[in-house]
């Protein structure tokens, strides 16, 4: 560890675009910093630390564990890598926040959870809209004012157009809507509903790239409640979710990648009383780094831990289950 204090410097395994635009940025923005940044490309990682202001860059993602000047790391990587470089990371006694999905299948999850555990360190998967006010404001909405939800419906779609090569395009990494948008909207229904009894899906490979790249989904409960999920790479933008209750409604758009540099609002009528309200600009990234941040500091569990990694995965598993052409299935 290169700190005393509650200072982290993190080191970052891969150059994502998710990383460049986002990540790093909030975490230059924060009370943390970058200490260094890896690629199995050497000029890209030295272009990359160059163009951020990073003082160390490695030709290779052991090079950055080896680094004694880190705390943790930030895990860009590919979905079929996120495991092994999440693990890694944990025996080279860094701490973890990794970005979603954590792992291929719940089992996986499970394992990487249960080795993070073991060896000490804090896991955190960067569900990041979760730590957004609009999002909490929504759940106290759900708990104190919505009586008895009954639905749930939510949306994450995006073009994904002339990218052939694409990485989110590759079955060998993992790759398909579900994994990489279609995990959003199984985390919201989950985070209102609970955890679902069976799941149904329907999907097409447009691009016969091996993956969905369209899913429609229900989550069904014993008790009549549902959720209906949808993901996409062969539509224009759209993100957005809405909670129906006996007494009302709570809906949002620009619901999970919200901009930082825009107000955002919720929309909702509970007891005949309709209203918006406006949250002011904020770097949801920003806000997940000082939550992993606090939780390493406290040795606390993250808000999006270890478990609830592998909860979402068991939900994404059954969906993939039933698309398969199982039909409804029971989620273990």
């Amino acid at each position: 560890m290169s700190t005393s204090d509650d200072r982290l410097t993190f080191g970052v395994l891969g150059t994502a675009g998710i990383a460049r635009k986002a990540v790093v940025p909030a975490i230059a923005a924060s009370d943390h910093a970058v200490g260094a940044v890896a690629s199995r490309d050497g000029e890209r990682a030295r272009r990359f630390a160059e163009e951020h202001a990073i003082p160390r860059s490695h030709g290779s993602y052991e090079a950055l564990l080896e680094d004694a000047g880190i705390d943790a790391v930030y895990v860009p990587l590919p979905n079929g890598l996120h495991a092994e470089w999440t693990t890694r990371a944990a025996d080279a006694g860094l701490h973890v926040l990794c970005e979603k999905p954590l792992a291929v299948d719940a089992a996986e999850a499970r394992a990487v959870t249960d080795h993070c555990a073991d060896r000490g360190v804090t896991l955190m998967e960067g569900f990041m809209y979760r730590y957004h006010p609009r999002t909490e404001r929504v759940l106290e909405l759900v708990a104190e004012e919505l009586a008895d939800v009954r639905t749930v419906t939510s949306t994450f779609r995006f073009p994904l157009y002339d990218r052939p090569n694409d990485v989110r395009l590759d079955p060998e990494l993992a790759g398909g809507s579900l994994m990489d948008v279609g995990c959003y909207p199984v985390s919201l229904a989950r985070t209102v509903l609970g955890e679902p009894d069976r799941a149904y899906a329907h999907t097409h490979d447009t691009r016969d790239a091996g993956v969905d790249t369209e899913l429609a989904g229900v989550l069904e409960y014993e008790d009549g409640r549902s959720a209906r999920i949808a993901s996409g790479f062969d539509t224009q933008l759209i993100q957005r979710y809405r909670i129906d209750a006996t007494n009302g409604w709570v809906a949002v758009e620009r619901a999970f990648d919200a901009p930082t540099d825009e107000r955002t609002e919720l929309t909702y009528e509970i007891d005949g009383r309709r209203g918006v309200e406006t949250f002011d600009p904020v770097d949801q990234y920003r806000l997940q780094v000082g939550h992993f941040a606090d939780c390493v500091a406290g040795d606390a569990s993250p808000l999006t831990d270890g478990g609830e990694a592998v909860a979402n995965m068991r939900v994404i598993d059954a969906l993939s289950e039933s698309a398969d052409g199982s039909g409804s299935v029971a989620i273990e």
